[in-house]
């Protein structure tokens, strides 16, 4: 990648319905060269897909949490995995290294809901261990990250 391709995927990374010919007069490129990269970013699997970032408070999350979650065993990882992914209120689930194998992200609209998904999460066979941090603020939410151009 070249520092053009980094200054399309900028963009397209402030607004990914910007339009080719608009990217191309930003950053002093045909339109037709630019839709070329854009398809090659699609085609290579680097864009995975355009999507909306929504407002979750407008949409009645004012509650957001991150639950660890230890499993007794590894045999319980599957079933454990299947049923978060089938719970709207989870946000991000994240298997990882340390002292436990999950973390979750939870928008939800209040306490007790944050305490009825604690108790579905509680009750899944296999879970050990949970520990809630509940969101005060978020001081960033970066949804699309590119790296740092070398100079």
């Amino acid at each position: 990648m070249d520092k053009i391709d980094y200054e399309i995927l900028s963009c397209l990374k402030e607004n990914a319905r910007e339009n080719a010919t608009n990217i191309g007069a930003k950053i002093n490129l045909s339109t037709s060269a630019v839709i070329e990269r854009i398809k090659k970013f699609e085609a290579s699997g680097l864009i995975k897909q355009y999507t909306i970032v929504l407002d979750q408070q407008t949409l009645g999350g004012e509650l957001m949490a991150f639950i660890s979650v230890r499993l007794e065993h590894p045999k319980y990882y599957e079933n454990f995995v299947e049923l978060i992914n089938s719970h709207n209120s989870i946000a991000e689930c994240y298997y990882i290294a340390g002292d436990f194998d999950f973390i979750i992200k939870i928008i939800t609209k209040n306490a007790q809901s944050l305490e009825d998904i604690l108790n579905y999460i509680k009750s899944i066979e296999g879970v050990s261990l949970t520990r809630t941090s509940v969101v005060l603020s978020t001081n960033k939410n970066e949804v699309c990250m590119l790296p740092e151009i070398s100079k």
